[in-house]
């Protein structure tokens, strides 16, 4: 057992009597008033250091905004799979008026940082009698790490596309093969053409043939600005399994998830994993050149559902280096 480890049990095992606080503020006539008109008691979850490998404090603030006293609460912590939490339920004695709040103190094992954009939910859930009626409230918060890149093409790590006569450089697909870009022009493809998906208008990559021009998808984190119905992804799957689950993440910190996928961009039925056809094209560069004439390479479209009401700030790419990404944007 390592130095940390053991170190970091000891530590969990010394704190593991968890620091309770309560407030409570009078409540005046007009605010009971509008407290039993929200009457809907909330669970807040205070910001998390995850500047491990440590041992972190984390609060849960539970306030009942119900018009009736709030008894018997009982406060659980979760934090990702795998994270240790000391205690994982709390218990509160007391009885709590309209607008009494209970802060429980939680510990929990954070272990080392890893590189790369990342996101964190952290869940708090609080049962009780009376308040707001209701008997459970639940909390959550999503804490990021890592870079945000400003536009989809400073993501690009993949040779997709290259010019039948210079293919060595491509490999789409992990075999030293790619899109023709001759092939790709036939079908109104060029760099940084215009083109219309699911409602969304889309960039064609602006970069070269030969030079790094789509997104092996691995969990990026990319800013996207703005308001919309959904986000479309442009784009094709090497291998059979090229699916995952994007995150989209507001401006007031909460978030849209949804289910990806690309058919394989020859071989697979051309609606797998729900997606929508954009292009075909004939063949595709292999590294001795042009090859597979009379064979379809093609490019999809695939979309997650938005909140239309609220803006748009970055999206987390899924983690499965099998979709390759052309370009992102939103559709009204």
């Amino acid at each position: 057992m390592s130095v940390y480890v053991t170190a970091a049990r000891r530590a969990v095992a010394a704190l593991a009597v968890a620091t309770v606080a309560f407030t409570s503020a009078p409540a005046s006539a007009a605010s009971q008033d509008a407290a039993a008109s929200e009457a809907r008691t909330q669970v807040t979850i205070a910001p998390v250091d995850l500047n491990g490998p440590a041992i972190s404090e984390v609060k849960v603030t539970v306030t009942n905004a119900g018009p009736e006293r709030l008894s018997r609460l009982k406060v659980t912590f979760n934090g990702p799979v795998g994270w240790a939490v000391q205690p994982s339920v709390r218990g509160v004695d007391g009885s709590y008026k309209s607008g009494a709040a209970a802060t429980a103190e939680f510990r929990m094992q954070v272990p080392e940082q890893r590189a790369g954009f990342t996101v964190r939910t952290f869940t708090a859930t609080a049962t009780y009698k009376g308040g707001d009626g209701q008997g459970t409230a639940t909390g959550t918060r999503v804490e990021r790490s890592g870079p945000v890149l400003a536009r989809l093409s400073d993501a690009y790590n993949k040779v997709a596309i290259t010019d039948e006569n210079d293919t060595k450089a491509g490999d789409f697909d992990g075999e030293g093969n790619s899109f023709s870009a001759q092939k790709l022009a036939a079908v109104a493809l060029t760099p940084g053409a215009s083109l219309s998906a699911l409602g969304a208008q889309l960039t064609w990559p602006a970069a070269a043939p030969g030079t790094k021009n789509s997104v092996s998808s691995t969990g990026q984190g990319v800013k996207v600005a703005g308001k919309g119905s959904r986000l479309v992804f442009l784009g094709s799957g090497a291998g059979s399994g090229a699916t995952g689950t994007a995150t989209v993440i507001y401006t007031d910190g909460s978030s849209t998830s949804g289910a990806i996928g690309f058919p394989n961009w020859s071989f697979q039925d051309a609606t797998a994993h729900g997606a929508t056809l954009v292009k075909s094209t004939d063949g595709r560069n292999r590294p001795d050149g042009y090859g597979n004439a009379g064979i379809d390479y093609r490019v999809f479209a695939h979309s997650i559902a938005l909140d239309p009401a609220k803006q748009v700030e970055l999206v987390v790419l899924p983690a499965n280096a099998g979709i390759h990404l052309f370009d992102i944007a939103l559709a009204p």
